[in-house]
């Protein structure tokens, strides 16, 4: 049986790597519109430039898809997203998030929209500015 588009890019993401990056024209449109946290872009070459940036900035980015839901021309993957920070190599960090894929007639991404609280799962694991966002995050509960 052939795998369906969602399980094909499960496995694109869950095995991707520098090297693949480039070839992210397989599962993605052209003119693809991509939304995270930091970025917001309408081209594949955009796209590519985001993730090949990641292997820059972080050691061993990799993505693990909890779930996925699939329905006519869309699926939405919940993930984690594991790296470590170049400054702290034996400490993993996860971010938690999500996202939102529409495809095209052909079959292509050209919708990608990235979900995850940027500061819970990231800032508040920054030294300096992680006590700063935990306070803030404190007040604003009580």
């Amino acid at each position: 049986m052939t795998p369906s588009v969602p399980e094909r890019l499960v496995h694109f993401f869950e095995t991707l790597s520098p090297d693949q990056v480039a070839g992210m024209g397989e599962f993605y449109a052209v003119d693809v519109y991509f939304k995270d946290p930091f970025n917001e872009v309408h081209t594949l070459a955009q796209v590519k430039h985001i993730f090949s940036h990641m292997y820059v900035a972080l050691d061993k980015p990799r993505f693990v898809v909890t779930s996925q839901v699939a329905e006519a021309g869309q699926c939405f993957l919940a993930w984690d997203f594991e790296f470590y920070f170049k400054k702290q190599p034996t400490a993993m960090q996860t971010i938690r998030g999500s996202s939102h894929l529409k495809f095209n007639e052909a079959g292509l991404v050209s919708y990608h929209r990235d979900y995850w609280d940027a500061a819970e799962e990231l800032y508040e694991k920054l030294p300096l500015v992680g006590s700063v966002m935990r306070w803030l995050k404190k007040r604003a509960g009580s």
